[in-house]
């Protein structure tokens, strides 16, 4: 098993941080495959968003959650299928109602037993937090938007078609001006693009600059991205700026028939040295093979 070396992928629910009145993040704290958790109040429901990975981070979550609550109804749902964010969900069940869009449903029962082998390769504190993963069924499907009534604050629960995954939603609540991501943007790090051929080929960086422009054009006062630390819109914009200018500095190479490694390492140390900050570097020869095979198809 390889060496991770990173901390353990573990949920600290000291720190939270509240963002609007009944609203409040459970943030990663910088941690690899730690995502940012969202638990969001209503006069007779609240909803948690992401539940962390595995079961025993769920409980964490579940646990101050419940306490939140203070007795009332729990709604969960996840950003996507990616281990990190769904697969503690089966802590939840008897206790909280999953809903999820039907894409991601898919994706679950799909391709959950492949990301499960793969993750538990990673390392074995990442391992041991997926120990007796049972991937779940969600409770509610929906096909491409659903409003949760939370008791006086309506959720938007909405599908954004393939760009990360297949079955990327995105939650908004429209009264505190809040936006949850998921993975569809990050903070400080290069986009993350599970581009994985012939087993995953999933991601589309084409229609992820789609879906951040629509993203960008409404203009929430909070973006809370799947990792990394909470921003305003202008996360959307310098996402979208930066998917544009990997499409960009592919493609022109591309044009000129230059071949995929070249290509590869060329945009790689263009890239890096326009943000010599960001993290994540891992993701960028990954994400110009994508863009590499959708200037085939473009084309």
């Amino acid at each position: 098993m390889a060496d991770y070396p990173y901390p353990d992928p573990v949920v600290q629910t000291a720190q939270v941080r509240e963002l609007a009145r009944d609203l409040v993040v459970v943030p990663n704290h910088g941690v690899q495959l730690v995502p940012n958790v969202g638990v969001i109040g209503g006069t007779h429901s609240v909803l948690v968003v992401e539940t962390g990975m595995g079961p025993r981070n769920a409980e964490t979550v579940l646990k101050f959650a419940t306490e939140y609550a203070r007795g009332r109804r729990i709604y969960l749902t996840t950003t996507h299928f990616h281990p990190e964010h769904a697969f503690g969900a089966q802590t939840f069940a008897g206790a909280a109602t999953y809903l999820v869009n039907r894409a991601q449903a898919t994706d679950l029962a799909a391709k959950g037993p492949g990301y499960l082998q793969m993750f538990t390769g990673l390392g074995e504190p990442v391992a041991r937090q997926l120990e007796g993963v049972e991937l779940p069924t969600p409770d509610v499907v929906y096909d491409s938007s659903h409003d949760l009534d939370l008791g006086g604050r309506v959720v938007q629960l909405r599908a954004t078609g393939r760009a990360h995954s297949k079955g990327d939603q995105v939650v908004t609540v429209p009264d505190a001006g809040v936006l949850f991501t998921g993975d569809l943007a990050e903070t400080g790090q290069f986009a993350i693009f599970p581009w994985f051929p012939p087993h995953d080929t999933d991601v589309s960086g084409i229609r992820w600059i789609e879906v951040m422009r629509k993203l960008s054009q409404r203009r929430p006062e909070i973006v809370v991205p799947g990792h990394g630390d909470i921003s305003g819109p202008e996360l959307l914009d310098d996402l979208r700026a930066y998917l544009e200018l990997l499409r960009d500095e592919t493609w022109r190479r591309r044009d000129s028939e230059m071949d995929e490694a070249t290509v590869i390492a060329e945009v790689r140390d263009e890239l890096i040295k326009r943000h010599p900050e960001w993290e994540g570097r891992e993701w960028i020869d990954t994400a110009v093979a994508c863009l590499c095979a959708e200037h085939v198809s473009h084309a």
